[in-house]
């Protein structure tokens, strides 16, 4: 392995995330509604949130769409609405975001962890399938469409109708994400649901999310457990939370929607930019293990049309040996990057108490070793590419 010199800093600095390019561009479409809101002294839920709710229906393909405070609080009220109780066990993949194994566990239902593909960082149908196997109250399934990318919902769905439970999709990272049928994720199963955090996509000037479904019932229920569990106000059926969607948040979003196709093309285009040069300098995409050679980096697979990757994270996979001391490197070129997630959520303290410890889900405690993202965020210019993937490949041994 070479023997490398300390880094002259690159002229090109690429930050992991800039969101005030994208503000300076939509900033005359944005100012004139937040000053409609604050005009209206209307905050919480109203017409913005309706109007909202109604054009993000039409978007991801489903029949109703209901705006709340947060993606994590979104993974509850889906819960909630399909009466998920105490001693009750949901499905879920470790390698992910902690909101969705926390929601789970927050209503004193048992996650169940399941182990990834390792090519697209999903949870696995075939060890679902054997996990549940072993369940004896499974209540729900929950994938979660991570990075952008598709799970494989039709395997999803089939093993939630074999057992008889309800598919709940996790898809914070995935809005406008297609599956290998071309239909939007979250469109086909019971509940799906988003965040609309900032980094996101499609993100608000806070927190905000969404759940959506496509049965009247569940609608009307998610409706009633945002507001305390009332649809009249001050009586209450249920014991709900205070999930509201702020009105200022969905008229920001209602114009954010407008746009984010073109934010799409750009992520796309920079993934594409991304793919060509680590496969020309001897990478291989993440289908292929190391014992396939190459240059010691897997880029991103993505599964082909009319599936759509829309690239919330571009994660690349580097030997764990090596994995740190590129993020230093590159840190010192004053190049931005992250790990998602290092530490997998059956090996997090709080959940000890599940039994599932080192080495019983070895592909996700790899990629947690293994993996790093890079900056994709449409916004970014030919030269801070070419700077990323200069910065790598001046690390990496070829």
């Amino acid at each position: 392995m070479k023997t490398l010199a300390t880094p002259a800093p690159t002229a090109v600095a690429v930050p992991l995330l800039d969101l005030k390019p994208q503000y300076q561009a939509i900033k005359s479409e944005i100012e004139p509604v937040v000053s409609r809101v604050m005009e209206s002294q209307m905050f919480i839920l109203g017409p913005e949130v309706e109007a909202f709710e109604r054009e993000i229906a039409v978007y991801c393909g489903m029949k109703h769409a209901i705006g709340c405070t947060s993606g994590s609080d979104a993974l509850l009220l889906a819960l909630m609405a399909i009466g998920a109780k105490p001693g009750d066990e949901v499905l879920c993949p470790s390698y992910t975001f902690f909101a969705t194994g926390g929601a789970i566990a927050r209503l004193g239902v048992k996650p169940v962890y399941v182990d990834i593909d390792p090519s697209t960082y999903n949870m696995c149908p075939k060890l679902t399938a054997a996990a549940a196997a072993k369940c004896r109250r499974l209540k729900a399934i929950m994938p979660v469409h991570l990075y952008g990318q598709s799970a494989e919902v039709d395997a999803f769905l089939a093993l939630g109708k074999q057992l008889g439970v309800p598919v709940i999709e996790d898809c914070a990272q995935a809005i406008g994400t297609r599956d290998v049928t071309g239909a939007m994720v979250g469109s086909r199963c019971a509940i799906g649901t988003w965040s609309f955090f900032p980094t996101k996509n499609l993100g608000c000037f806070g927190d905000g999310g969404l759940c959506g479904c496509n049965c009247p019932h569940l609608d009307e229920m998610m409706r009633m457990l945002r507001v305390h569990g009332s649809k009249v106000r001050y009586y209450h059926k249920h014991v709900g939370m205070n999930g509201r969607l702020d009105a200022l948040q969905a008229a920001v979003l209602r114009i954010k929607l407008r746009h984010l196709e073109s934010w799409h093309a750009g992520r796309a285009r920079n993934a594409a930019f991304y793919d060509a040069a680590f496969s020309k300098a001897g990478a291989l995409d993440t289908r292929h293990g190391w014992e396939g050679g190459g240059l010691a980096l897997r880029f991103p697979y993505a599964l082909p049309a009319p599936a759509r990757h829309v690239y919330n994270q571009y994660v690349i996979r580097v030997p764990a040996e090596r994995r740190d001391a590129l993020r230093a490197f590159l840190a010192e070129r004053k190049i931005g990057s992250e790990i998602y997630y290092p530490v997998p959520l059956h090996l997090q303290e709080c959940f000890e108490y599940l039994g599932q410890g080192p080495g019983s889900l070895p592909v996700s405690e790899a990629c947690a070793l293994e993996t790093i993202a890079l900056p994709i965020f449409p916004e970014l210019k030919q030269e801070q590419l070419q700077a990323v993937v200069d910065g790598i490949l001046a690390f990496l041994p070829t």
